[in-house]
């Protein structure tokens, strides 16, 4: 895409927000996610996680997984699993999650594809005040994967491209 394009796409989402996004968000998502660094893209995912305009952190995160592949799923899920750490499996209340890990740390896609997206949201959720830098760490991981990312809605896309054309 030229880059008079990308720069023209990008300044109809000065200032947009996740209430009120354009029609066209997810066409303009799709065709900016191509180009734009991942850097880009993956601090504009957290601030769309943290805004009090889009769902929880941990909802977006279940949407997320729930249109993940088997290695999309063990991936997040062992960034998950590295913010909680083993003590929490361990204490009871990820049964689901614990009960399919015993024989090892690494999360196989195997595996992955067994966990509920309920089990994803409360890690998610739990992860979160243990080790706020998740958020970070998820952002990036599917900046790797911008077209999952257009599961999230037109208004956490709205507020994607907004910081984007910050940029």
């Amino acid at each position: 895409m030229p880059l008079s394009d990308f720069l023209g796409i990008l300044n109809q989402y000065r200032g947009a927000s996740a209430v009120s996004p354009p029609a066209t968000v997810e066409q303009d998502y799709s065709q900016v996610a191509q180009s734009a660094p991942q850097a880009h893209l993956a601090s504009g995912l957290a601030e769309a996680f943290r805004s009090n305009d889009t769902p929880p952190f941990g909802q977006m995160l279940s949407t997320l997984f729930s249109n993940s592949n088997g290695q999309q799923r063990a991936g997040i899920l062992n960034q998950l699993l590295g913010a909680v750490g083993p003590g929490v499996l361990a204490s009871g209340g990820f049964s689901s999650v614990a009960g399919l890990l015993r024989g090892g740390n690494n999360v196989t896609p195997e595996q992955a594809n067994q966990i509920p997206p309920e089990a994803v949201q409360q890690l998610a959720e739990h992860a979160q005040k243990q080790d706020p830098s998740i958020v970070d760490r998820a952002s990036k991981f599917y900046a790797q994967h911008p077209t999952l990312v257009q599961a999230l809605g037109a208004g956490s896309l709205a507020l994607i491209m907004s910081h984007l054309s910050k940029k």
